[in-house]
């Protein structure tokens, strides 16, 4: 038996849009959209240990919830 589990506030719908949005790209709007998402002054990315992300994440959850 398949079942489809979706995260909360998703539906096969919603999947279905963003693959559509996905495939619909060329790889030139691909890049651009990857470096807009760089370009915001209030996040930023970097790597992160494997054995640190639980810690991490619990950082910012806290972060996020003062």
């Amino acid at each position: 038996m398949n079942r489809k589990h979706f995260p909360a506030g998703w539906d096969e719908s919603r999947v279905e849009r963003v693959l559509d949005h996905y495939n619909a790209q060329s790889d030139e709007e691909a890049v651009a959209e990857d470096e807009a998402a760089f370009e915001t002054p209030t996040h930023t990315a970097f790597e992160v240990p494997v054995d640190l992300v639980p810690e991490v994440r619990e950082l910012i959850a806290k972060h996020r919830a003062s």
